[in-house]
């Protein structure tokens, strides 16, 4: 595997991006190095532009115009930067997807626009977006043999949003958090790595219908039918 794309394998026993970036989301993080935060947006660029394999720490340099040196100290390898970057990218995601699901007054809505944010977010994203489309043979083997840790990760993060609803009364206490999350990631995670021919994955119209029609039903667990 390109080593510059081992970022997205967490390895074993510690946090993943997608953790480490919901919990700077949450705490409202801020990165207040003006240096470091010019040549995190140089690398954005770069990376965007170039992609990863093709992009050097001189070139981040030399767009961030800084030395070569100041970019080496600020991070040691060009896994560390990809690692840093990317981390800011799901962490956009998640002030946005915590933005958009307060515009929701019930659960079910709140599943729908979850689904739908989610999906643009990602896609439209020139970084995370452009390497699922660009580099699909580097990334998504990465998210999906990694033994599940990035599915998990985001399985856990919907469970904790399902347990939530459960609290404030909103969703069944019968519901199996953490089965109905699991599917739910699941079938996101298939649209961002499996083209559609039969849903237009930019039609959010037409996205939220599926997640009406397939989704929301997760919230009524059988029994209680």
């Amino acid at each position: 595997m390109e080593p510059a794309l081992s970022v997205f394998m967490a390895p074993r026993g510690s946090e993943s991006l997608l953790e480490r970036a919901y919990t700077d989301a949450v705490e409202q993080v801020d990165d207040v190095d003006e240096a470091r935060s010019r040549i995190l947006d140089a690398a954005y660029e770069q990376f965007c532009r170039m992609g990863i394999q093709r992009s050097t720490m001189e070139d981040v340099a030399r767009r961030a115009g800084v030395s070569r040196i100041t970019v080496y100290r600020r991070f040691a390898t060009k896994d560390t930067l990809v690692e840093h970057v990317v981390r800011r990218e799901f962490r956009r995601y998640f002030d946005q997807f915590l933005i958009d699901i307060e515009r929701a007054t019930t659960a079910a809505d709140r599943v729908v626009l979850g689904f739908v944010s989610s999906l643009r977010a990602i896609r439209n994203n020139p970084l995370i977006g452009g390497l699922i489309a660009a580099e699909p043979d580097l990334l998504v083997p990465s998210m999906i043999t990694d033994g599940g840790r990035t599915l998990a990760t985001v399985r856990q993060f919907v469970a904790g949003q399902l347990r939530r609803e459960q609290r404030a009364g909103t969703v069944s206490g019968e519901l199996d958090a953490d089965l109905v999350a699991e599917m739910m990631v699941r079938v996101s995670a298939s649209f961002l790595a499996i083209p559609s021919l039969v849903i237009d994955l930019d039609d959010e119209e037409r996205l939220a219908e599926v997640a009406h029609q397939f989704l929301v039903p997760m919230l009524t667990p059988r029994s209680s039918g």
